[in-house]
């Protein structure tokens, strides 16, 4: 289980900074949005270029930080049904769904995103818009995010494992939990011996 749990701690590690650079897009989009309203609205001047790298840039944000937002636990719950039960109880809805729902979900996505990509790397496609950008770039973030995301749904259910086992701290799977680095081998051991 110690494996499983290095291994979960590197996926964690690696979507915390893939999803903390990926944030970093917003700005980006919210300069390039306003350099391309106020060249439309002050010089008369816009290309579809502009358009479609913001778009490009949200899908970038919101496909990247998806694995860092599940890590953190902070992905919508019904926690109104699942508030008045323990959480041992979470651990198990959480171990069920990921294995019934996100991981299937993933590699689903996965099959279909992985030669979509491709075909558009390969053709090199562009944009069908006059002055728009190159596409297949776009095309590529899905199967990336859908990867990391396969990942960090193996990572999580390892840590409800790993949980139920006693290994450690059920306090990271609370809402609003777990946005700090996962914990290392001494607090697993302490975790381990104090909940025996």
């Amino acid at each position: 289980m110690q494996a499983l749990l290095s291994f979960s701690r590197a996926i964690d590690a690696m979507n915390e900074k893939v999803g903390k650079t990926a944030a970093w897009l917003i700005l980006i989009a919210v300069l390039v949005s306003t350099i391309n309203a106020l060249t439309r609205y002050g010089f008369s001047m816009s290309s579809n270029a502009w358009l479609e790298l913001q778009w490009y840039l949200f899908a970038g944000t919101f496909l990247l930080c998806a694995p860092w937002t599940l890590k953190c636990n902070e992905h919508i719950r019904i926690d109104v049904v699942t508030g008045r039960y323990s959480p041992r109880v979470h651990a198990w809805i959480d171990i069920v769904g990921g294995l019934v729902f996100l991981i299937p979900m993933c590699l689903v996505i996965l099959w279909g995103a992985v030669p979509f990509a491709l075909d558009s790397i390969t053709s090199g496609e562009m944009s069908s818009n006059s002055g728009g950008l190159i596409v297949w770039p776009a095309k590529l973030l899905i199967p990336v995010a859908f990867f990391l995301l396969l990942l960090q749904g193996c990572s999580e259910i390892i840590k409800r494992f790993a949980f139920l086992n006693g290994l450690i701290d059920g306090k990271e799977f609370e809402k609003g939990g777990g946005h700090g680095s996962t914990p290392d081998a001494v607090d697993v051991a302490e975790a381990g011996s104090t909940a025996r």
